[in-house]
């Protein structure tokens, strides 16, 4: 049972910042590209960000500019710094891996971050 732990949600005003960690197991960071979803509710889960080995990355136009997404190997752990927050970023935040090529992936428990004064 691969499991991918996040931490680092809460509740932050509007134009605050969190930071998301994921720490996953070595065999699986050090092959698997990381990334963060999300999902409001009422709406679909979403892609928010994701980091190659190769440490490439790719955002959600939403989130550009805002978000960053990095990948510490000596921790096998993956951050979502998320800074200039608004009440739209309101979401339960997933840790997401998966294997480039395949449908191999896996999923964390989910953090809930809430946006709101």
């Amino acid at each position: 049972q691969v499991q991918l732990v996040e931490s680092g949600g809460g509740l932050v005003q509007p134009g605050g910042s969190l930071r998301l960690s994921c720490a996953a197991p070595g065999r699986i960071f050090s092959v698997y590209r990381m990334g963060w979803y999300r999902q409001a509710p009422g709406k679909q889960r979403e892609l928010v960000a994701f980091i190659t080995r190769a440490e490439r990355t790719n955002y959600a136009d939403s989130v550009k500019g805002r978000f960053t997404i990095t990948r510490d190997s000596a921790k096998n752990t993956v951050y979502l710094q998320m800074n200039s927050l608004k009440p739209e970023d309101t979401a339960v935040y997933y840790c997401h891996a998966n294997w480039p090529g395949t449908t191999y992936d896996y999923w964390g428990q989910g953090t809930q971050v809430t946006v709101s004064s």
